[in-house]
Protein backbone atom coordinates (compact mmCIF):
# COMPACT_ATOMS: atom_id res chain seq x y z
CA UNK A 1 0.00 0.00 0.00
CA UNK A 2 2.86 2.15 0.89
CA UNK A 3 4.97 3.20 -2.20
CA UNK A 4 4.66 5.13 -5.23
CA UNK A 5 1.54 7.23 -4.46
CA UNK A 6 2.50 9.05 -1.58
CA UNK A 7 6.16 9.64 -3.38
CA UNK A 8 4.87 11.05 -6.40
CA UNK A 9 1.16 12.53 -6.02
CA UNK A 10 1.36 15.04 -3.94
CA UNK A 11 2.80 17.61 -6.46
CA UNK A 12 0.14 16.71 -8.77
CA UNK A 13 -2.68 16.87 -6.17
CA UNK A 14 -1.46 20.68 -4.87
CA UNK A 15 -1.35 21.76 -8.82
CA UNK A 16 -5.66 21.02 -8.36
CA UNK A 17 -6.46 22.43 -5.34
CA UNK A 18 -3.62 25.23 -5.35
CA UNK A 19 -4.09 25.42 -1.02
CA UNK A 20 -2.01 23.65 1.44
CA UNK A 21 -4.66 23.11 3.38
CA UNK A 22 -6.65 21.27 0.96
CA UNK A 23 -3.81 19.10 -0.03
CA UNK A 24 -4.02 17.87 3.50
CA UNK A 25 -8.05 17.38 3.63
CA UNK A 26 -7.70 15.27 0.03
CA UNK A 27 -5.80 13.02 2.04
CA UNK A 28 -7.80 13.03 5.26
CA UNK A 29 -11.47 12.46 2.88
CA UNK A 30 -9.18 9.69 0.85
CA UNK A 31 -8.62 7.64 3.58
CA UNK A 32 -12.03 7.78 5.16
CA UNK A 33 -12.98 6.33 1.81
CA UNK A 34 -10.06 4.04 2.05
CA UNK A 35 -11.29 2.94 5.39
CA UNK A 36 -15.17 2.55 5.05
CA UNK A 37 -14.27 0.03 2.26
CA UNK A 38 -11.39 -1.40 4.32
CA UNK A 39 -14.15 -1.86 6.60
CA UNK A 40 -16.85 -3.48 3.92
CA UNK A 41 -13.61 -5.84 2.26
CA UNK A 42 -13.24 -7.18 5.36
CA UNK A 43 -16.56 -8.81 5.76
CA UNK A 44 -16.24 -10.08 2.31
CA UNK A 45 -13.13 -11.15 3.12
CA UNK A 46 -14.50 -13.27 6.07
CA UNK A 47 -17.33 -14.43 4.05
CA UNK A 48 -15.13 -16.18 1.16
CA UNK A 49 -11.51 -16.38 1.99
CA UNK A 50 -10.49 -17.74 -0.76
CA UNK A 51 -7.23 -16.50 -3.25
CA UNK A 52 -8.11 -13.38 -5.81
CA UNK A 53 -10.00 -10.41 -4.06
CA UNK A 54 -12.28 -8.83 -6.11
CA UNK A 55 -12.32 -11.65 -8.19
CA UNK A 56 -13.84 -13.94 -5.91
CA UNK A 57 -16.58 -11.01 -4.42
CA UNK A 58 -17.48 -10.22 -7.36
CA UNK A 59 -18.14 -14.19 -8.67
CA UNK A 60 -20.56 -14.02 -5.56
CA UNK A 61 -22.61 -11.45 -5.94
CA UNK A 62 -22.78 -10.33 -10.01
CA UNK A 63 -21.66 -13.50 -11.45
CA UNK A 64 -19.07 -14.98 -13.79
CA UNK A 65 -19.31 -12.75 -15.92
CA UNK A 66 -18.39 -9.46 -13.73
CA UNK A 67 -15.43 -11.69 -12.06
CA UNK A 68 -13.78 -12.47 -15.30
CA UNK A 69 -13.86 -8.42 -15.75
CA UNK A 70 -12.65 -7.87 -12.65
CA UNK A 71 -9.80 -10.28 -13.33
CA UNK A 72 -9.18 -8.26 -16.57
CA UNK A 73 -9.26 -5.19 -14.79
CA UNK A 74 -6.43 -6.68 -12.05
CA UNK A 75 -4.44 -8.00 -15.00
CA UNK A 76 -4.31 -4.13 -16.66
CA UNK A 77 -4.96 -2.21 -14.06
CA UNK A 78 -4.58 -3.28 -10.70
CA UNK A 79 -1.35 -4.47 -11.29
CA UNK A 80 0.35 -4.00 -14.55
CA UNK A 81 -0.49 0.14 -14.58
CA UNK A 82 0.99 0.51 -11.15
CA UNK A 83 3.72 -1.75 -12.05
CA UNK A 84 4.37 0.58 -15.04
CA UNK A 85 3.61 3.93 -12.94
CA UNK A 86 6.22 2.60 -9.61
CA UNK A 87 8.74 1.60 -12.83
CA UNK A 88 8.60 4.95 -13.95
CA UNK A 89 8.63 6.67 -10.04
CA UNK A 90 11.66 4.52 -9.62
CA UNK A 91 13.69 5.31 -12.82
CA UNK A 92 12.77 9.20 -12.52
CA UNK A 93 14.36 9.24 -8.57
CA UNK A 94 17.22 6.76 -9.56
CA UNK A 95 18.40 9.50 -12.20
CA UNK A 96 17.96 12.62 -9.68
CA UNK A 97 20.13 10.20 -7.12
CA UNK A 98 23.06 10.77 -9.72
CA UNK A 99 22.27 14.41 -10.60
CA UNK A 100 20.81 14.35 -14.21
CA UNK A 101 18.83 16.74 -14.98
CA UNK A 102 15.38 15.96 -15.50
CA UNK A 103 15.45 17.79 -19.47
CA UNK A 104 18.52 14.89 -19.58
CA UNK A 105 16.34 11.92 -17.97
CA UNK A 106 13.47 12.25 -19.93
CA UNK A 107 14.55 13.05 -23.28
CA UNK A 108 13.63 10.73 -26.12
CA UNK A 109 16.10 8.58 -27.92
CA UNK A 110 13.53 8.43 -30.26
CA UNK A 111 9.08 8.22 -30.67
CA UNK A 112 7.31 6.64 -33.13
CA UNK A 113 3.04 6.70 -32.99
CA UNK A 114 2.40 6.24 -29.37
CA UNK A 115 6.13 4.95 -28.34
CA UNK A 116 8.68 6.84 -26.44
CA UNK A 117 12.00 5.48 -25.38
CA UNK A 118 13.95 7.30 -23.05
CA UNK A 119 16.48 6.94 -20.18
CA UNK A 120 13.87 6.80 -17.83
CA UNK A 121 11.78 4.47 -19.93
CA UNK A 122 14.60 2.10 -20.71
CA UNK A 123 15.40 1.89 -17.27
CA UNK A 124 11.84 1.05 -16.05
CA UNK A 125 11.19 -1.85 -18.85
CA UNK A 126 15.00 -3.31 -17.16
CA UNK A 127 13.59 -2.95 -13.55
CA UNK A 128 9.89 -4.74 -15.00
CA UNK A 129 12.11 -7.40 -16.51
CA UNK A 130 14.76 -8.04 -13.84
CA UNK A 131 12.08 -8.63 -10.91
CA UNK A 132 9.62 -10.70 -13.08
CA UNK A 133 13.15 -13.09 -13.24
CA UNK A 134 13.45 -12.85 -9.93
CA UNK A 135 9.63 -14.03 -8.44
CA UNK A 136 9.91 -16.43 -11.39
CA UNK A 137 12.77 -17.76 -10.21
CA UNK A 138 11.72 -19.45 -6.54
CA UNK A 139 8.80 -18.31 -3.92
CA UNK A 140 11.12 -18.72 -1.62
CA UNK A 141 14.02 -16.22 -3.14
CA UNK A 142 11.29 -13.74 -4.47
CA UNK A 143 9.65 -13.51 -0.68
CA UNK A 144 13.34 -12.83 1.20
CA UNK A 145 13.90 -10.22 -1.61
CA UNK A 146 10.72 -8.44 -0.36
CA UNK A 147 11.16 -8.99 3.10
CA UNK A 148 14.56 -6.81 2.59
CA UNK A 149 13.07 -4.11 0.21
CA UNK A 150 9.89 -3.52 2.78
CA UNK A 151 11.73 -3.36 5.85
CA UNK A 152 13.96 -0.83 4.02
CA UNK A 153 11.14 0.99 3.06
CA UNK A 154 9.57 1.38 6.57
CA UNK A 155 12.59 2.34 7.37
CA UNK A 156 13.14 4.94 5.05
CA UNK A 157 9.43 6.39 5.55
CA UNK A 158 9.89 6.69 9.36
CA UNK A 159 13.35 8.48 9.02
CA UNK A 160 12.19 10.58 6.37
CA UNK A 161 9.28 12.11 8.33
CA UNK A 162 11.37 12.26 12.19
CA UNK A 163 14.01 14.05 10.14
CA UNK A 164 11.86 16.35 8.40
CA UNK A 165 10.12 17.60 11.58
CA UNK A 166 13.06 17.68 13.79
CA UNK A 167 16.19 18.29 12.12
CA UNK A 168 14.78 20.63 8.77
CA UNK A 169 16.02 23.96 8.73
CA UNK A 170 13.11 25.62 7.93
CA UNK A 171 10.41 27.59 10.24
CA UNK A 172 7.02 27.40 8.01
CA UNK A 173 4.02 26.10 10.20
CA UNK A 174 3.44 22.97 9.91
CA UNK A 175 -0.34 23.34 10.20
CA UNK A 176 -1.99 25.57 7.74
CA UNK A 177 -5.22 27.28 8.00
CA UNK A 178 -8.68 24.85 7.34
CA UNK A 179 -9.51 25.37 3.43
CA UNK A 180 -12.32 27.12 2.30
CA UNK A 181 -15.68 25.51 1.68
CA UNK A 182 -15.78 25.84 -1.93
CA UNK A 183 -12.42 24.18 -2.48
CA UNK A 184 -13.59 20.92 -0.68
CA UNK A 185 -16.83 20.74 -2.71
CA UNK A 186 -15.25 21.93 -6.07
CA UNK A 187 -14.76 19.71 -8.89
CA UNK A 188 -11.35 20.44 -8.23
CA UNK A 189 -11.04 18.48 -4.96
CA UNK A 190 -12.64 15.51 -6.43
CA UNK A 191 -9.97 15.11 -9.31
CA UNK A 192 -7.16 15.24 -6.84
CA UNK A 193 -8.93 12.86 -5.16
CA UNK A 194 -8.16 10.14 -8.02
CA UNK A 195 -4.59 10.63 -7.03
CA UNK A 196 -5.24 9.70 -3.67
CA UNK A 197 -7.00 6.73 -4.64
CA UNK A 198 -4.00 5.56 -6.66
CA UNK A 199 -2.06 6.07 -3.93
CA UNK A 200 -4.28 4.47 -0.84
CA UNK A 201 -4.71 1.71 -3.51
CA UNK A 202 -3.67 -1.60 -1.92
CA UNK A 203 -5.78 -1.17 0.68
CA UNK A 204 -7.76 -4.43 -0.36
CA UNK A 205 -4.60 -6.69 -0.67
CA UNK A 206 -4.98 -8.89 1.90
CA UNK A 207 -7.85 -10.16 -0.11
CA UNK A 208 -5.89 -11.42 -2.70
CA UNK A 209 -4.19 -13.99 -0.26
CA UNK A 210 -7.41 -14.70 1.71
CA UNK A 211 -6.80 -18.37 1.47
CA UNK A 212 -3.73 -18.29 3.25
CA UNK A 213 -4.40 -16.74 6.12
CA UNK A 214 -4.89 -17.96 9.58
CA UNK A 215 -8.27 -17.06 11.14
CA UNK A 216 -9.41 -15.33 8.26
CA UNK A 217 -12.44 -14.24 10.03
CA UNK A 218 -10.67 -12.08 12.62
CA UNK A 219 -7.29 -11.35 10.66
CA UNK A 220 -9.04 -10.25 7.48
CA UNK A 221 -10.95 -7.33 8.72
CA UNK A 222 -8.00 -6.85 11.91
CA UNK A 223 -5.47 -6.42 8.80
CA UNK A 224 -7.67 -4.24 6.92
CA UNK A 225 -8.56 -1.52 9.69
CA UNK A 226 -5.04 -1.56 11.02
CA UNK A 227 -3.44 -1.43 8.10
CA UNK A 228 -5.46 1.00 6.49
CA UNK A 229 -5.20 3.73 9.68
CA UNK A 230 -1.42 3.13 9.73
CA UNK A 231 -1.43 4.11 6.29
CA UNK A 232 -3.43 7.40 6.79
CA UNK A 233 -1.63 8.33 9.19
CA UNK A 234 1.74 7.76 7.97
CA UNK A 235 0.51 10.06 4.92
CA UNK A 236 -0.41 12.51 6.76
CA UNK A 237 2.82 13.26 8.31
CA UNK A 238 4.72 12.62 5.08
CA UNK A 239 2.46 15.75 3.84
CA UNK A 240 3.13 17.38 6.32
CA UNK A 241 6.80 16.99 5.92
CA UNK A 242 6.60 18.04 2.56
CA UNK A 243 4.48 21.59 3.13
CA UNK A 244 6.87 22.39 5.90
CA UNK A 245 9.81 22.16 2.95
CA UNK A 246 8.05 23.55 0.41
CA UNK A 247 5.56 26.10 -0.79
CA UNK A 248 2.96 25.02 -2.98
CA UNK A 249 4.34 26.94 -6.02
CA UNK A 250 7.42 24.78 -5.81
CA UNK A 251 5.22 21.31 -5.01
CA UNK A 252 3.11 21.85 -7.62
CA UNK A 253 3.65 19.14 -11.08
CA UNK A 254 6.03 17.79 -9.03
CA UNK A 255 6.66 14.18 -9.60
CA UNK A 256 10.23 13.55 -7.73
CA UNK A 257 8.46 15.77 -4.62
CA UNK A 258 10.39 13.55 -2.14
CA UNK A 259 13.83 14.54 -3.30
CA UNK A 260 12.79 18.10 -3.69
CA UNK A 261 11.15 18.27 -0.23
CA UNK A 262 14.80 16.89 0.95
CA UNK A 263 16.39 19.27 -1.07
CA UNK A 264 14.75 21.93 0.56
CA UNK A 265 15.38 21.02 3.90
CA UNK A 266 18.93 19.27 4.08
CA UNK A 267 20.62 20.43 0.99
CA UNK A 268 21.47 19.59 -2.24
CA UNK A 269 23.82 16.81 -1.14
CA UNK A 270 21.74 14.82 1.15
CA UNK A 271 18.86 15.15 -1.12
CA UNK A 272 20.58 12.83 -3.39
CA UNK A 273 20.48 10.39 -1.27
CA UNK A 274 17.24 10.59 0.04
CA UNK A 275 16.37 10.27 -3.58
CA UNK A 276 18.59 7.21 -3.98
CA UNK A 277 16.74 5.76 -0.48
CA UNK A 278 13.06 6.58 -2.30
CA UNK A 279 14.48 4.63 -5.05
CA UNK A 280 15.03 1.62 -3.47
CA UNK A 281 12.01 1.95 -1.59
CA UNK A 282 10.04 2.21 -4.93
CA UNK A 283 11.54 -1.37 -5.52
CA UNK A 284 9.42 -2.98 -2.84
CA UNK A 285 6.39 -1.93 -4.45
CA UNK A 286 7.34 -3.15 -7.95
CA UNK A 287 8.31 -6.64 -6.01
CA UNK A 288 5.18 -7.11 -4.51
CA UNK A 289 2.74 -6.22 -6.85
CA UNK A 290 4.78 -8.51 -9.55
CA UNK A 291 4.53 -11.20 -6.50
CA UNK A 292 0.65 -10.76 -5.92
CA UNK A 293 -0.73 -10.08 -9.13
CA UNK A 294 -0.35 -13.62 -10.89
CA UNK A 295 -2.38 -15.06 -8.01
CA UNK A 296 -5.46 -13.39 -9.39
CA UNK A 297 -4.82 -14.98 -12.82
CA UNK A 298 -3.99 -18.41 -11.38
CA UNK A 299 -7.04 -18.69 -9.58
CA UNK A 300 -8.98 -17.80 -12.93
CA UNK A 301 -7.26 -19.81 -14.98
CA UNK A 302 -8.18 -23.03 -11.95
CA UNK A 303 -11.77 -21.73 -12.61
CA UNK A 304 -11.59 -22.16 -16.06
CA UNK A 305 -12.66 -18.96 -17.12
CA UNK A 306 -9.03 -17.85 -18.36
CA UNK A 307 -6.45 -19.79 -20.74
CA UNK A 308 -5.52 -22.89 -18.84
CA UNK A 309 -1.25 -21.66 -19.43
CA UNK A 310 -1.57 -19.12 -16.83
CA UNK A 311 -2.61 -21.27 -14.06
CA UNK A 312 0.46 -23.13 -14.72
CA UNK A 313 3.65 -23.83 -12.17
CA UNK A 314 7.46 -24.61 -13.19
CA UNK A 315 7.44 -28.05 -12.35
CA UNK A 316 11.29 -27.53 -10.26
CA UNK A 317 10.26 -23.73 -8.75
CA UNK A 318 6.59 -24.24 -8.16
CA UNK A 319 6.42 -20.35 -9.86
CA UNK A 320 2.99 -19.12 -12.13
CA UNK A 321 5.92 -18.00 -14.74
CA UNK A 322 3.54 -18.12 -17.69
CA UNK A 323 1.69 -15.29 -15.23
CA UNK A 324 4.48 -13.41 -14.57
CA UNK A 325 5.43 -12.75 -18.17
CA UNK A 326 1.82 -11.77 -19.21
CA UNK A 327 2.08 -8.96 -16.76
CA UNK A 328 5.29 -8.00 -17.65
CA UNK A 329 4.48 -7.51 -21.10
CA UNK A 330 1.46 -6.05 -20.26
CA UNK A 331 3.08 -3.44 -18.07
CA UNK A 332 6.14 -2.76 -20.38
CA UNK A 333 3.63 -1.63 -23.08
CA UNK A 334 2.15 0.76 -20.64
CA UNK A 335 5.45 2.11 -19.92
CA UNK A 336 6.46 2.59 -23.34
CA UNK A 337 2.84 3.91 -24.48
CA UNK A 338 1.76 6.25 -21.20
CA UNK A 339 2.90 9.21 -19.49
CA UNK A 340 3.05 9.03 -15.65
CA UNK A 341 0.53 11.63 -14.74
CA UNK A 342 -1.96 9.91 -17.22
CA UNK A 343 -1.54 6.26 -15.74
CA UNK A 344 -1.98 7.43 -12.26
CA UNK A 345 -5.68 8.89 -13.67
CA UNK A 346 -6.40 5.87 -15.41
CA UNK A 347 -5.49 3.70 -12.56
CA UNK A 348 -7.29 5.89 -10.02
CA UNK A 349 -10.41 6.17 -12.09
CA UNK A 350 -10.87 2.44 -13.19
CA UNK A 351 -9.79 0.69 -9.26
CA UNK A 352 -12.55 3.15 -7.82
CA UNK A 353 -15.18 1.80 -10.25
CA UNK A 354 -14.25 -1.52 -9.49
CA UNK A 355 -13.90 -1.23 -5.72
CA UNK A 356 -17.48 1.13 -5.58
CA UNK A 357 -19.18 -2.58 -7.33
CA UNK A 358 -17.44 -5.03 -5.00
CA UNK A 359 -19.07 -2.27 -2.24
CA UNK A 360 -22.36 -2.73 -3.97
CA UNK A 361 -21.82 -6.17 -4.09
CA UNK A 362 -21.92 -6.56 -0.50
CA UNK A 363 -25.22 -4.83 -0.16
CA UNK A 364 -26.63 -7.49 -2.58
CA UNK A 365 -25.23 -10.36 -1.22
CA UNK A 366 -26.63 -9.01 2.38
CA UNK A 367 -30.29 -8.60 0.90
CA UNK A 368 -30.03 -12.18 -1.29
CA UNK A 369 -28.74 -14.23 2.20
CA UNK A 370 -30.22 -12.16 4.85
CA UNK A 371 -29.26 -14.69 7.72
CA UNK A 372 -26.03 -15.36 6.97
CA UNK A 373 -23.46 -14.72 9.58
CA UNK A 374 -20.19 -13.49 9.29
CA UNK A 375 -17.62 -14.18 11.74
CA UNK A 376 -16.81 -10.06 11.25
CA UNK A 377 -19.94 -7.84 10.04
CA UNK A 378 -19.53 -4.42 8.46
CA UNK A 379 -19.38 -1.32 11.22
CA UNK A 380 -21.58 1.17 10.55
CA UNK A 381 -23.62 -0.99 8.05
CA UNK A 382 -24.96 0.39 5.54
CA UNK A 383 -24.20 3.63 6.13
CA UNK A 384 -20.90 2.68 5.90
CA UNK A 385 -20.83 1.14 2.15
CA UNK A 386 -23.49 3.83 1.19
CA UNK A 387 -20.57 6.51 2.28
CA UNK A 388 -17.68 4.48 0.22
CA UNK A 389 -20.15 4.37 -2.75
CA UNK A 390 -21.16 8.04 -2.61
CA UNK A 391 -17.47 9.41 -2.39
CA UNK A 392 -16.73 7.25 -5.19
CA UNK A 393 -19.51 8.53 -7.53
CA UNK A 394 -18.11 11.92 -7.10
CA UNK A 395 -14.76 10.77 -7.95
CA UNK A 396 -15.93 8.42 -11.00
CA UNK A 397 -18.37 11.24 -12.73
CA UNK A 398 -16.22 14.32 -11.87
CA UNK A 399 -13.41 12.49 -14.44
CA UNK A 400 -16.29 11.17 -17.02
CA UNK A 401 -16.90 14.95 -17.24
CA UNK A 402 -13.40 16.84 -16.87
CA UNK A 403 -10.72 14.16 -18.28
CA UNK A 404 -13.57 12.19 -20.59
CA UNK A 405 -10.16 10.71 -22.71
CA UNK A 406 -9.16 9.35 -19.30
CA UNK A 407 -12.28 7.51 -18.39
CA UNK A 408 -12.89 6.64 -22.34
CA UNK A 409 -9.17 4.90 -21.75
CA UNK A 410 -10.81 3.02 -18.39
CA UNK A 411 -14.12 2.28 -20.90
CA UNK A 412 -12.48 1.06 -23.37
CA UNK A 413 -10.13 -1.11 -21.26
CA UNK A 414 -13.87 -2.39 -19.61
CA UNK A 415 -14.95 -3.51 -23.06
CA UNK A 416 -11.70 -5.02 -24.36
CA UNK A 417 -12.72 -6.98 -21.83
CA UNK A 418 -16.00 -7.54 -22.30
CA UNK A 419 -14.44 -8.56 -25.86
CA UNK A 420 -12.08 -11.18 -24.47
CA UNK A 421 -14.47 -12.87 -22.37
CA UNK A 422 -17.05 -13.11 -25.17
CA UNK A 423 -14.29 -14.79 -26.71
CA UNK A 424 -13.02 -16.83 -24.46
CA UNK A 425 -16.71 -17.77 -23.80
CA UNK A 426 -17.10 -18.74 -27.37
CA UNK A 427 -14.49 -21.12 -27.54
CA UNK A 428 -13.83 -22.89 -24.15
CA UNK A 429 -16.62 -21.47 -21.15
CA UNK A 430 -20.05 -21.51 -22.93
CA UNK A 431 -21.56 -20.15 -19.38
CA UNK A 432 -18.78 -17.19 -18.79
CA UNK A 433 -21.06 -14.37 -20.99
CA UNK A 434 -24.15 -15.55 -21.53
Amino acid sequence: MVGTGIFTTSGFIIEEVGDPAALLWCWIVGGFFALSGALCYGELGTLFPLAGGEYVYLRQSFGPTMAFLSGWISLVVGFSAPIAAAAIAFSTYFFRAFSVPPADATAPFFSIFFVVVSPVVLLACATIIFFSLVHTHSLWFGSRVQNVLTIFKVLLIGAFITAGLCLGDKTMSLLPALPRIDTIVSSHFAGALIFVAFAYSGWNAVGYIGSEIKNPGRNIPLALLIGTTVVIALYLLLNLVYLYALPAAAMSGAVEIGEIAAAALFGEQTSRYVAGAIAIGLLSVISAMILAGPRVYYAMAHDGVFFKLFGKVTEKRRTPVYSIMLQGFVSIAMVLTASFGKLLYYIGFTLSLFAMLTVCGLMILRKRQPGSHAAYRTWGYPITPLLFIAGNLWIISHSIIHKPMIALYGFGTIALGLAACALFSQKSHPSLCP
